[in-house]
């Protein structure tokens, strides 16, 4: 049966995308127009218009997509001044010989295609960035001038999650997408899992699909999402795999770090896993009359 699952903070968009499966739609068409839907929204500070700014102020974004079919991936990372970096990475996946384009590079492609600008500083990120600049002793003036902004970034950062989205479609082909705004007040030019394929997110049609929220770093460095397919693979459930690549990212973390996964199998079947209580994650499917939150499986973290 077509169904989307998602982070929980995509439950609003998923409407958007059953509407597309209900007709036929693809998969993929369905998680951009979900991800689209969430970098619109201003009053979600990780995501798109209104997501928490670098630390100089700045709104950077990271989004990838990825065709679970044909493997074919598209990526953006650290791009300013645009609304949809979603719809600018599946342009890159479907009119470039490339993977991924980053800063500048990315933001030139972007206003190639046409891509729809946009000031994603909003009053409210804004004040939240003044405010923790305050925190730390400094000003915009003060920290635009800084000389080293290392010292600075471990007082300012604050780790944020993400949104992302996983589909599977009438024909049972899979996709999924991330976008992000990365983790609030962070160092300029820092990129984390969303726009890595097999970090942030996987797709292959044949097992299913994995995308993760939260500690960004520690899934790039245990290409969580890839494993987590390739257990799908092997013939594990969907609530095992989640939580066996949890387990397995934070096995070698001397201290807790907040990760979260949702796993969509080709069967249909769902599951999550985080190391934070309380994280949900979202789910509908074309028999719902509206988007389901359930609870992720909690995964302690355990030596190697």
């Amino acid at each position: 049966m077509p169904t989307i699952v998602s982070s929980g903070n995509g439950r609003g968009a998923l409407p958007t995308g059953i509407r597309i499966l209900s007709k036929g739609g693809s998969a993929l068409d369905a998680v951009e127009a979900c991800a689209r839907v969430v970098e619109a929204d201003p009053t979600d500070d990780t995501v798109g218009y209104g997501g928490l700014p670098n630390l100089l102020g700045v709104v950077e974004l990271d989004a990838s997509i990825v065709d679970g079919t044909t493997h074919a991936a598209g990526s953006v990372a650290a791009l300013t001044g645009f609304m949809h970096p979603i719809t600018v990475a599946r342009a890159v996946m479907e009119r470039l010989p490339h993977v991924m384009l980053v800063g500048a590079g990315a933001a030139r492609f972007a206003s190639e295609i046409g891509a729809e600008e946009g000031d994603l500083l909003t009053p409210a990120s804004r004040d939240a960035w003044v405010s923790r600049l305050r925190r730390a002793k400094h000003t915009p003036a003060s920290i635009a001038t800084a000389r080293a902004l290392a010292p600075v970034v471990s007082e300012m950062v604050d780790e944020r999650g993400t949104v992302n989205f996983i589909a599977i479609d009438q024909r049972g082909d899979i996709a999924s997408a991330v976008t992000t705004s990365g983790w609030g007040f962070k160092y300029p030019g820092r990129v984390g899992d969303s726009p890595i394929i097999g970090a942030g997110h996987y797709s292959d049609s044949r097992y299913g699909g994995a995308a993760c929220t939260g500690f960004g770093e520690l899934a790039m460095r245990n290409v969580t999402t890839k494993t987590a397919v390739d257990r799908l693979a092997r013939g594990a459930s969907a609530s095992s795999a989640a939580a066996e690549a949890i387990a397995d990212a934070n096995a070698p973390v001397s201290h807790g770090s907040r990760l979260s996964i949702v796993v969509l199998a080709a069967t249909g079947e769902h599951a999550a896993a985080t190391t934070k209580r309380g994280v949900r994650y979202a789910y509908q499917t074309v028999g719902m009359r509206r988007a389901a939150l359930r609870p992720r499986a909690i995964v302690r973290r355990r030596s190697r």
